[in-house]
């Protein structure tokens, strides 16, 4: 029983970590860097 609340934990937690990468990237914001993609002049790396 504690296995499966366990994993049902992680889960979820799992879930919304891939949500928030899904929001942000749909956003304009990279996954790599964190800048705001859309309004890029390169913030110190090169693309």
């Amino acid at each position: 029983m504690g296995t499966a609340i366990t994993a049902a934990v992680l889960a979820v937690i799992v879930g919304l970590a891939v949500r928030k990468m899904i929001r942000e990237k749909k956003s304009g914001k990279s996954l790599q860097c964190g800048c705001d993609c859309a309004k890029c002049g390169g913030c110190g790396h090169k693309v």
